[in-house]
Order: structure tokens, then sequence, then C-alpha cells
């Protein structure tokens, strides 16, 4: 049987780490994943993401502390070949150095690298960074979007193709259901307007910005907001400040995410900076209508004949824009289309095939 390790800097609920338990669930028959997280340890990771604990026997922390560390290159080569890992896989630049490094220390040939943002590479020190890193170590490179390939070839200049291969949500997890038990089971108000938004609540997730929006609609409509973070103080301030709030509601990290989506009228994704997002694909899985800010692959996400975009950090617009979606709901359902296009299964059958191809040469450059 072959192993593989997913390797990401930590294991906090995120989409990349979302996406890389999937990724385990639906792995191939002939594939055991492990799941490596450089930073914690386990019972911390477990005790601020609950859902953790089923894949217990698939996860491997190392703690590592801030800094660069010498030490931690020594203990991924230890682990590695305890497992005789066959297959790395890496998320972002911080895993790529040491894995991908331990990696080729350990003789692994396969060794593939996933990008799921490339605003990152605006600032030069990390393009720099990257792009030696990836000359030196030759990972298999894979963009989750065309928006983020586009730009990788552009920033980091390379020459060789670069594999596109799009996030996927289980949706079977994902399913539409009845609005009136979902809100009855988060507690929210039955009969009026819901506007829903999730994610971690920093200033690059944009939440401010759709409560600024909300201030612009009628009094009669409502947000939810799933999720926790440092900025959660800052947001339940300006809902006071504002005067909204009776219409804006914070339910805090949530493992019933489908019960979420379920609940609302519309899901909003807000966000400043993105790569390709997850809850838009997970939202309208659920049949929800959606709104995205134009940035990063957010596009990328929407089922063209029901979801819609705006600039982000444009309340105004926003605002219009939920106003119509509200106002004129589509018929069309945007279930068919993360199925066909953004199912996990897709996904981990196109990273399977894209190891048993062989390897791979990693890009080139100019």
């Amino acid at each position: 049987m072959k192993t593989v390790i997913q390797v990401v800097q930590h294991l906090r609920p995120g989409g990349i780490e979302t996406l890389v338990l999937d990724l385990l669930l639906f792995s191939p028959k002939d594939e055991k994943t492990i799941i490596l997280s450089l930073e914690g340890d386990m019972e911390s990771a477990i005790q601020n993401w609950p859902k953790l604990s089923i894949y217990r026997e698939n996860l491997c922390f190392v703690d590592k502390k801030p800094g660069i560390s010498l030490a931690l290159l020594s203990t991924l080569i230890k682990i590695f070949n305890k497992h005789s890992v066959t297959a790395v896989h890496t998320h972002h630049i911080g895993p790529l150095l040491y894995s991908g490094l331990a990696a080729r220390l350990c003789g692994i040939k396969h060794l593939t690298h996933t990008e799921h943002d490339a605003w990152h590479l605006n600032n030069k020190k990390r393009c720099l960074l990257q792009r030696v890193a990836i000359k030196m170590l030759k990972p298999t490179l894979v963009a989750d979007a065309q928006t983020v390939a586009d730009n990788m070839r552009q920033k980091l200049k390379c020459k060789n193709p670069i594999t596109v291969i799009r996030n996927g949500i289980n949706s079977q997890q994902f399913i539409p259901g009845d609005q009136r038990t979902a809100r009855k089971l988060l507690n929210l108000p039955k009969n009026v307007p819901m506007i829903g938004c999730s994610g971690r609540m920093e200033t690059v997730k944009g939440q401010h910005v759709l409560i600024h929006a909300l201030n612009i609609l009628p009094i009669t409509i409502h947000i939810a907001f799933a999720g926790s973070g440092s900025k959660e103080s800052e947001l339940r301030a300006l809902s006071d400040k504002l005067g909204l709030t009776e219409r804006v509601h914070f339910i805090g990290h949530t493992d019933q995410m489908p019960t979420f989506y379920q609940a609302l009228d519309v899901f909003c994704l807000p966000s400043l900076n993105e790569g390709f997002p997850l809850s838009p694909l997970e939202a309208q899985a659920c049949n929800i209508q959606t709104l995205v800010t134009d940035v990063g692959a957010s596009k990328e996400t929407l089922c063209p004949h029901s979801g819609q975009h705006v600039p982000a950090n444009d309340p105004q617009k926003m605002a219009k824009a939920l106003f119509d979606m509200l106002k004129n709901p589509t018929i069309e359902k945007p279930r068919d289309f993360v199925t066909q296009q953004g199912d996990v299964k897709t996904m981990a059958i196109a990273y399977a095939n894209l190891r048993n191809k062989g390897v791979i040469e990693g890009a080139c450059y100019e």
C-alpha cells in the first residue's frame, strides 16, 4: 500500500485544512493518507477543532516553533522513513520548504505542491523564496484555480504547464434541507430574510464590509455569522455602534455547517483576499444562491446561472446585489454545478491520477 503524507502549516478550522481532511476521507483504497501539521500538538488541535478526533490515527504533529528550525528537517526525515512514505503533498510555502527538502533527502520521488492562492506572491521576498524552492526541489506544481495558475506563471516565471485541480467539497454532506428546521436548531429568527457568512473572523475575510452593507439594507434583513477569530469583538462592537445588534447573529464555530447553510436565503463571502474558497461551494451544494467578492479565484466557485460577484470592500454595491438576490431569487439550483464541477471525489481522483503518472519534472524558469 502506498503512503501519502499531506503537509500543512497547522490544523485549525479553515479551507485548506478541511480540504486535506477530505482528501484523507476520499483517498484511493490502495493509499494510506497521513496529515502532518508543522505547528501544534494533537491534544490542543483536537480541543480547538473536535472533529479532528475521528482522524486521530492519521494525524501527526511536530510542534514547530516560530523561526527557522534545522532540527525539524531531521524530524521529518525520521517520520517519512518510519512510515515508508511514497509521496509527499505540500500546501503553501512553509510545508514545501521543510517537507519538500526532507522528501528529496529521503529519495521520495513523488513530491506535489499545491498553491492555494497567489496574492502572497506580491511580497518580493516570499516570491523569490518560492522560486528558489521550486527550482531546487522540482515538485509537481498544482494550482487550485485557473486564476492562481495564471498568477503563478506571471510571478514565478514558470514555463512548464501547471496542472489545475480545483478544490472540491463533500456534496453528500452538504445537501439541501428545510430552512425552518435549520433556523430552529441554530436559534435564528424564523420569518426574516437571512444572509449568511462563514469563515475566520479576521480583517482579510471582510465581515466588517458585510456589516456596513447590512446598515444600508432594509431593517427586515438579518445576517448570521458562523466562525470565530481575533476580530470577533470588533465586529460585535461595530454592529452595536451601527445599531444592528438585533439583526446580526454570531453563531460562533460550529460543526453543523450544512445546517447553517440550509438556514439561509443568500450566502455572502465578502473577502478582501482569497484563493479558491470552499464555503461558496458548500453553500451552493445546499442550493443557496451565493454572492462573492471578485478576489482571487472566488468567481470560479460560482454557478454561472445563480451566483453573483461584486468588487471587494464596496458595501454599497454589495448591499445592492444582496437586495436584488433577496427580492428576485433565482429559479436556478446551483447544486448541480457543484456536483459536476466542485465535488471532492473528482478532486481526490485527479490528485491520485497525477501521482500515478510517475515523476513529473518541476517548473522551468526564465
